[in-house]
């Protein structure tokens, strides 16, 4: 291990540098890239059967968990996901709501790293890296955005798109944020911050409330670009008017709420380095 030569008041000073984690730590993502932290995708699924093929293709080979959180389907959409990838964690919601769906799949994740998709096809699994990447270089949160430079969506309604910019813009004032998108299912996160999130909401009002309670806590916060695709198949269980009022309520109900501590980035397990190579 090399000293760090430094420069201070003339004066030459020299201190350890910390110890690269062994190479058996990364995990190869392409050939001139890998990553040592370890990565979960949760998928919160109920009867996606159908669309779990288009999902599970885009989820690049280099997850090293991917959880499932299974709504009571009435569909094959667990055999499915067994048969796709036979390593898959099964989580059985005993509740209701994506909210509720997404608690139960990260309280079952291992990783260093938790991903959230979703599974109607909406999203693609291939631009993990790009969230990954954010949070390796320093991020402790990083959320898609549709209307970053590169994002954009084919689902957007003119309501839904409306209403989102109404939301995101009464989030930017009350939180002193500069978020471009609030209502969105693509994030990513440092596991160690689930108790800053403390998802405690059912519905679809879960992405502003993991939003809210990140910015209130400090966290480095980062977008990304995202795409949003249509749904493959099936009918999606969103409905604007209807869960815009939940967010508005969410937002105005965070802003009475104090803030969880952050956790301090971890400094002795190599697995949770925050190195690329």
């Amino acid at each position: 291990m090399s000293p760090e030569i430094t420069k201070h008041n003339g004066k030459v000073h020299s201190s350890p540098l910390r110890s690269m984690p062994p190479p058996t730590s990364f995990t190869p993502v392409t050939p001139h890239l890998a990553i040592s932290p370890t990565v979960s995708v949760v998928v919160p699924a109920m009867n996606e059967a159908e669309n779990l093929p288009h999902v599970f293709a885009t989820i690049p080979q280099w997850i090293d968990e991917i959880v499932l959180v299974d709504g009571n389907s009435v569909d094959d959409t667990v055999a499915v996901a067994k048969r796709l990838r036979p390593n898959v964690k099964i989580v059985t919601q005993t509740g209701k709501g994506k909210g509720d769906a997404l608690a139960a799949g990260f309280a079952a994740c291992t990783s260093d790293i938790i991903v959230m998709i979703d599974a109607d096809g909406s999203t693609d699994g291939r631009e993990i890296i790009n969230f990954v990447g954010a949070l390796v270089t320093g991020a402790d949160f990083v959320k898609g955005s549709r209307y970053a430079s590169g994002g954009g969506s084919d689902d957007l309604t003119l309501n839904r798109r409306l209403g989102n910019k109404v939301l995101t813009g009464i989030v930017n004032i009350m939180y002193n944020t500069k978020y471009t998108d609030l209502c969105y299912g693509y994030n990513a996160f440092w596991a160690r911050h689930l108790d800053v999130l403390n998802l405690d909401c059912d519905g679809f009002e879960v992405e502003t409330l993991m939003n809210v309670r990140a910015a209130k806590a400090g966290l480095k916060v980062h977008e990304v670009p995202s795409h949003e695709r249509n749904r493959i198949h099936g009918e999606s269980n969103l409905r604007a008017v209807r869960d815009g009022f939940r967010v508005l309520k969410t937002i105005l109900k965070e802003w009475r709420r104090q803030p969880a501590p952050a956790q301090p980035e971890p400094t002795a397990t190599p697995a949770a380095d925050r190195g690329v190579a």
